[in-house]
């Protein structure tokens, strides 16, 4: 009687080594530490991405300037939905951040790697680089931008995050998941762009080698904060557009139509309501993930 020949199973070992061969490729490391350094910055700063949220749909006859708006509304958050209020829209915020920044970084990290090997990026090769990165993150987890819109907005009641997704998609179809992807795109590329092309070329005019070591994480932050600054104060606008097409969907259709609305409804400087908040938001919120994204990645042996 022949016997069959089996191939012989995939021993436990292999399978350790395939995986540890996976967990030790760089772009997955890139992912990993980007993942981590925008769920720790995310924490942190929900308040005030909550806060922008609100005050780009308030009522002009509510609002006041944009300072005193943004304190009036916070104690009115804590009075009526409690000091966890405030971290209303976490949930979709982490589903969003914690891959999309991942999704970010290791695109970044591949690119950097293929087009330009070993050397520093310039200046445009930097907006270049930013842009299209975020445009990757941005696409891919849009429907999450959506549904954490909405929440942070109070005016939807979402049990889950995958219960939003499952309403939208059964409600308002493929379109209302990628409601506003214009705006975002036109908000966050050019935020990533411009905010990598000041960073990079403000760590090349500090002096690094003449500081100790142990003050790069404080000298990256403080690079990130001088980027963020000016990369926020020039998207808020699209970042305005984006919020009213993702929460009012039915009125504000088309990128076009809501410029024309917002201007008529809210003048000119409708265009930059929720700006300290989200000024405060992002810029902290990337200057943190930055650092300790490079430092992440120092500690792996990786250039990042």
């Amino acid at each position: 009687m022949i016997q069959k020949t089996r191939p012989p199973l995939l021993q436990a070992q292999d399978v350790g080594d395939k995986m540890e061969t996976l967990m030790m490729h760089p772009v997955l490391k890139a992912f990993v530490c980007g993942s981590i350094s925008g769920t720790c910055s995310t924490l942190l700063f929900q308040p005030l991405d909550l806060l922008k949220t609100r005050l780009q749909t308030l009522k002009p006859s509510i609002n006041g300037s944009g300072h005193v708006g943004m304190v009036a509304l916070f104690i009115r958050v804590v009075r009526t939905e409690s000091l966890l209020g405030l971290w209303k829209g976490v949930s979709p915020s982490f589903a969003r951040c914690i891959p999309g920044v991942g999704i970010y970084f290791s695109t970044l990290y591949k690119m950097k790697q293929y087009f330009l090997s070993d050397r520093s990026p310039t200046a445009l090769e930097s907006v270049f680089l930013g842009v299209s990165s975020r445009t990757v993150a941005g696409v891919c987890m849009l429907p999450i931008t959506v549904v954490k819109t909405r929440c942070e907005s109070g005016k939807y009641g979402y049990e889950s995050v995958y219960g939003a997704l499952r309403n939208i998609y059964r409600t308002e179809g493929a379109r209302g998941l990628f409601c506003g992807l214009t705006a975002t795109l036109l908000r966050d590329a050019p935020f990533s762009g411009i905010y990598l092309m000041f960073y990079t070329q403000t760590k090349k005019v500090m002096p690094q080698d003449q500081f100790d070591p142990a003050l790069t994480p404080l000298m990256n932050f403080s690079c990130g904060i001088f980027a963020g600054i000016l990369a926020s104060l020039a998207t808020q606008p699209a970042d305005v557009i984006k919020t009213h097409m993702q929460l009012t969907p039915e009125k504000y259709r088309w990128t076009g139509q809501t410029i024309a609305l917002i201007f008529k409804d809210y003048g000119l400087v409708g265009f930059f309501r929720g700006g300290v908040p989200r000024a405060l938001r992002r810029t902290l919120m990337a200057a943190m993930a930055w650092t300790l994204y490079e430092q992440m990645m120092a500690k792996m042996g990786l250039k990042s």
